[in-house]
């Protein structure tokens, strides 16, 4: 049978005993305070004294120890409760050992070793050292960890509501979780409590030092006149024997006092560390090689002072240039080290696929422009191209209910310095120039005399125009001309892109996000409609429909209540647009009236609908017109002659057709005629005067 091995059976023995304390910690904890109390009852053996105060010592070496490698306040929470049981412990000692002192002129040999080896059985220098420790104990630590323990107290309470609010911040967001936040509310509290304790805890020391001190003199006092009335001693000789004893005693309690003193400084003042005490002086003392490298040139200059001690400031310099010189040593091998690091991380990135992914990234918007129009940009040098677009932004979601994405401005070399482009998803679909420091003039047909200027063409609309220099601009406006600046220039065609180009801006998640606006207000026709009648892509249709017309979708609720109830009987997009048009003729009506509530337009031959309408297949794709091209290149010729006549007459061009055929005209000539308004008679309010000045046959 193997024998047990020593060293295992020693740790199961330190095992048990581990296990025992901890089972009954509160019963040693119990009978620790009673036997305190009772020794300052009941005289105690010189030995027992003498183990006793070594204990206490223990004790306090223990307790700094931990708070030096403490990393936060409530590493040691029961500190308070500690520096109590301390305090007690030591004033029971005190005791004891004042009793002994008075009654054997004798206290034990810790005591008798302090008062002849650690003083040199000199009582005056050991009095002096006493006093000296009492006023570091009391007025340096005890007066500064008072303090701070009471400014850290009430700073703790007050911070209290503003750590509670971001905790529920947090959680809200989704940032953590009820068991994190709970975690972290407990914290709080127990900080509070621990501070509040703290600022209590440290009238103990105070008390302790004051305590001392009186003690001290009871004993020097006591002594003296036992001495000469009880024990026949000589004056100088009791004065001698109890003032060493006295100051013995008053040492080896001072000592442990100061330590715990130090502890209680330590554990309040360690408010922002991120490590124990050691590490963080390392690391906040000894990171910066210039501060040494300056000590040691003033160290080295003092040492050079006739009458200064040379040799220790010298080597002090020597030192301190040691160090500067190994931490300069060390930040340089970091950096490099750190620039490596981060020339192997862009290449290891460059060739991560996530890296390739995001290149495939593409900005809703873009606007490039040439070097020279960079100034339109720069706020330095009073460009406001920024705040048009804002402005922009806003107005397109007032006009048309439609949110444009942020639009990204780049310069790019590749241009023209003065030409700009306008991208969408990537793709160019439109582009201009501009001449800083010049103004756009247009004709706008009240022009009587013309003014030089270079000739252009106006990029949002492709009228005809001229650029012309500052000076010309007040003649050039009393002449009948429009005149805007460059920026108005630019800002006008974007707005008109982006119109022309609102179908293909809203995507799904424009869609979304429009839908989410509206459930915040209407949440109960959202649910009805999505997802159970329409999803978010035909609803994206629908809308994307509207705005090909330029028919605002800001009135959310009303395309949705015209799907709640049509979508049920069709799910064609097409037609469900044409519903939601009707509901939305006053919108419609108010596009197209030309002065008051007339209504000037062309409308089509009944014969030209029928044949439109008897046309008309459907599949399962959608539905388009079987016309031949020979009737459809006679309609598109009659359509443009009565456009023109309509243009003469200073009109807007506005075919009226019948709701049935609306949908399918617009598909045949929408490809051939830009700028067409198509409505149909039940879009129109009653109240509209309806002017027809045109039709078109074949």
């Amino acid at each position: 049978m193997a024998e047990p091995n020593n060293e295992s059976v020693v740790d199961n023995q330190l095992a048990g005993l581990g296990s025992f304390i901890q089972r009954y910690s509160d019963v040693i904890i119990a009978v620790t305070l009673v036997m305190i109390v009772i020794m300052m009852i009941i005289p105690l053996p010189t030995a027992l004294l003498d183990v006793l105060i070594c204990f206490n010592i223990t004790i306090a070496i223990v307790v700094i120890m931990s708070a030096i490698y403490n990393e936060e306040a409530l590493d040691l929470s029961v500190f308070p409760s500690l520096l109590l049981v301390t305090t007690l412990f030591r004033l029971a000692l005190n005791i004891s050992s004042t009793r002994l002192i008075l009654l054997n002129g004798y206290a034990g040999e810790v005591i008798t070793a302090f008062g002849n080896f650690v003083v040199g059985g000199n009582p005056v220098v050991g009095f002096i050292m006493f006093i000296i420790l009492v006023i570091i104990n009391f007025i340096v630590i005890t007066k500064g960890s008072e303090r701070v323990a009471e400014v850290s107290a009430r700073f703790t309470l007050d911070a209290m509501p503003g750590k509670q609010m971001a905790i529920d911040a947090d959680l809200n967001q989704g940032a953590i979780n009820d068991a994190e936040a709970k975690v972290r509310r407990e914290k709080i509290q127990r900080e509070a409590d621990f501070f509040g304790a703290m600022d209590g805890a440290s009238k103990f020391v105070k008390g302790d030092a004051i305590a001392a001190i009186i003690i001290m003199l009871i004993n020097i006092g006591g002594g003296f006149v036992i001495g000469m009335v009880q024990r026949d001693m000589a004056a100088v000789e009791a004065l001698q024997t109890y003032t060493l004893l006295t100051v013995g005693e008053g040492l080896v309690s001072q000592i442990p006092a100061l330590l715990i003193s130090t502890a209680t400084g330590l554990i309040v003042t360690r408010a922002a560390s991120e490590g124990d005490l050691g590490n963080d002086l390392v690391k906040q003392l000894v990171r910066n090689e210039r501060i040494y490298l300056i000590t040691a040139g003033v160290l080295t200059a003092m040492s050079l002072v006739p009458g200064l001690p040379g040799v220790p400031f010298f080597t002090l310099a020597c030192l301190c240039a040691f160090v500067g010189y190994n931490l300069r040593r060390k930040n340089v091998i970091t950096e490099e080290v750190q620039e490596e690091a981060k020339e192997v991380k862009a290449r290891t990135e460059a060739t991560k696929p996530e890296n390739i992914v995001s290149l495939l990234q593409v900005d809703p918007m873009e606007l490039e422009i040439g070097y020279a129009l960079i100034p339109l940009v720069d706020t330095g040098q009073g460009g406001d191209l920024l705040d048009r677009i804002v402005m922009i932004r806003r107005q397109c979601a007032i006009e048309m209910g439609l949110v444009v994405p942020t639009i990204r401005i780049r310069d790019n070399i590749q241009i023209k310095p003065s030409a700009y482009v306008i991208k969408l998803k990537g793709m160019e679909i439109a582009r201009g120039e501009l001449m800083l420091d010049h103004f756009l003039a247009m004709n706008s047909g009240t022009v009587f005399e013309e003014v030089p200027g270079t000739p252009t063409v106006e990029p949002a609309f492709g009228l005809p125009a001229i650029w012309i220099p500052e000076s010309e601009r007040e003649q050039a406006e009393l002449n009948g001309y429009t005149v805007v600046d460059a920026v108005s220039v630019l800002a006008t065609h974007l707005t008109e892109v982006i119109k022309q180009h609102a179908a293909e801006i809203l995507g799904r998640q424009e869609t979304q996000n429009l839908l989410d606006n509206l459930a915040k207000t209407n949440s109960a026709l959202v649910n009805e409609v999505v997802p159970d009648l329409m999803g978010v892509g035909e609803i994206q249709k629908v809308l994307a429909n509207l705005l090909e017309e330029r028919i605002s979708i800001r009135d959310m609720a009303t395309i949705l209540e015209v799907l709640s109830d049509y979508s049920k009987a069709t799910k064609d997009t097409e037609i469900l647009t044409e519903y939601v048009r009707h509901a939305m003729s006053r919108q419609i009506t108010a596009q197209v009236v030309q002065g008051g509530n007339v209504l000037p337009c062309i409308t089509l031959d009944p014969a030209l609908e029928n044949r439109i309408a008897g046309g008309v297949q459907r599949t399962d794709h959608g539905s388009y017109v079987n016309l031949d091209p020979d009737s459809t290149r006679k309609m598109l010729a009659s359509l443009e002659n009565e456009l023109n006549k309509l243009a003469n007459m200073g009109y807007g061009a506005v075919v009226l057709t019948s709701p049935a055929v609306r949908l399918y005209f617009k598909k045949l000539v929408s490809r051939s005629v830009q700028g067409l308004t198509i409505v149909s008679h039940a879009e129109i309010t009653p109240n509209i005067e309806i002017q027809i000045l045109g039709v078109v046959r074949i």
